[in-house]
C-alpha cells in the first residue's frame, strides 16, 4: 500500500468522530456532513504541509472547528418546537413551519462517535443538543472538545487558537450558561436513554394497526409529540388523541422500520402508503423518549432526506420484508 493511501487512510478514520463533533455544533445532520465533507477535502489538500504525525488529529480538528465557525456567525439558533412555543391550545392538522435551518434534527446511531471513544449517549440525546445550541459558537466548541470529547485545555486551545488562561475562561462560562438554562426539553434528559423491548413492540403494533386507543396508552399523563418542520405540537392524553384522530387518514396503512437515533435512542422511519398499487414513501423518523416504562415524548421528523442519512431505502413494496 502506498504511502499516499496510508495517510488517505488516517484521515478517513477521522470522519466518523468529526461528524459527531460537527453535528453536536451544528445541530443538523445535514449541515454537519457538508462541515466533515468540506473539512476532509482542505485536510487533504494540506496533508503534506504537516508532517509531525502526533498533532495532525489536533490539525484537522482546527479546519473542522474553523469550518463550522464559519457557517454558524450567520446562523440562528436551532430548537425543537418545545422549546419555542407552548403546546397547541387548539388541536388542527398542522399547517405553520419554519425552514430546516430553524430546527435541531436526529443523527443516525450514536451521531458518528465510533465505539473506542468513551463519550457518554447523553451527550449526543436531543435535550443536550437542544443545550449546546444556547451557547456561542466558541463557548460551544470549548465545551464539546473538554466535556464530551474529554481534551485538555491545552488541547482546546491548540485547536481553537486560543490561549490555555483562555479556554478554561470560556468553559467556566458555557458551564453556567448551561446551568442557567430552562429549555423545557430539558425535562426529557431525565427519563432513560433506551426504552423496554415491550413498549418498542407495543408501539409498533399500535402505530401500524393506527390504534388509537392503544397509542395513547403508552404515554405518561404528560406524554406530548411534535414534527419539525411544523411549530405544533402536541400534549396530554386528549389532546394526543384528537392529533391522532385528525391525522389519521395520512398515517393509515403505515410502516415502521426500526434505526437508531442520538445515542442509541430507538427511532422508527415511518414510511406511508403513495398509490393503490402498494407502494410505501418515506414521511419521518420518529425518535422516542420514554421515562418509567412509559412515552415521554414523540418527535416526528418529517423530512424524506432524512431516509438516505440513516442508510434507509428509498421506497417500500408492500412484500418488502425487514
Amino acid at each position: 500500500m502506498s504511502q499516499k493511501q496510508d495517510e488517505l487512510d488516517t484521515l478517513q478514520e477521522l470522519r466518523s468522530e468529526l461528524t459527531g463533533y460537527c453535528y453536536r455544533m451544528m445541530g443538523s445532520i445535514f449541515e454537519a456532513e457538508d462541515a466533515v465533507q468540506d473539512t476532509m477535502l482542505r485536510a487533504w489538500q494540506g496533508w503534506d504541509q504537516l508532517r509531525d504525525h502526533s498533532s495532525r488529529r489536533a490539525w484537522v480538528y482546527r479546519i473542522a472547528t474553523n469550518i463550522c465557525l464559519d457557517r454558524l456567525r450567520s446562523a440562528k439558533r436551532r430548537a425543537l418546537p418545545m422549546d419555542m412555543s407552548e403546546p397547541a391550545a387548539v388541536i388542527t392538522e398542522p399547517r405553520d413551519s419554519m425552514p430546516r435551518d430553524s430546527w435541531i434534527w436526529p443523527a443516525p446511531g450514536d451521531g458518528g462517535d465510533p465505539a473506542t471513544i468513551l463519550i457518554s449517549r447523553e451527550s449526543i440525546r436531543l435535550s443536550f443538543i437542544a443545550i449546546l445550541q444556547l451557547l456561542p459558537p466558541r463557548q460551544r466548541a470549548v465545551l464539546i472538545l473538554n466535556e464530551v470529547f474529554r481534551w485538555s485545555a491545552g488541547e482546546s486551545a491548540e485547536v481553537l487558537g486560543m490561549s490555555t488562561a483562555a479556554v478554561n475562561s470560556a468553559l467556566q462560562r458555557a458551564r453556567a450558561a448551561v446551568n442557567r438554562s430552562d429549555l423545557r426539553s430539558e425535562e426529557l434528559r431525565e427519563g432513560a436513554a433506551e426504552a423496554d423491548t415491550e413498549l418498542i413492540d407495543s408501539y409498533v403494533e399500535a402505530f401500524e394497526q393506527y390504534n388509537i386507543e392503544a397509542l395513547i396508552a403508552l404515554f405518561n399523563e404528560e406524554g406530548s409529540l411534535s414534527m419539525p418542520p411544523f411549530t405544533m405540537w402536541v400534549r396530554g392524553s386528549s389532546d394526543l388523541s384528537s392529533f391522532y384522530s385528525i391525522t389519521r387518514s395520512h398515517c393509515l396503512g403505515s410502516r415502521l422500520l426500526p434505526v437508531r437515533a442520538n445515542g442509541n435512542s430507538p427511532a422508527f422511519a415511518q414510511y406511508v402508503p403513495a398509490g393503490a398499487d402498494g407502494l410505501l414513501t418515506p414521511w419521518a423518523i420518529h425518535v422516542l423518549e420514554t421515562s418509567q416504562g412509559k412515552i415521554a415524548h414523540i418527535h416526528h421528523f418529517i423530512d424524506s432526506e432524512l431516509f438516505s442519512r440513516f442508510g434507509l431505502p428509498p421506497e417500500l413494496g408492500k412484500d418488502d420484508g425487514f
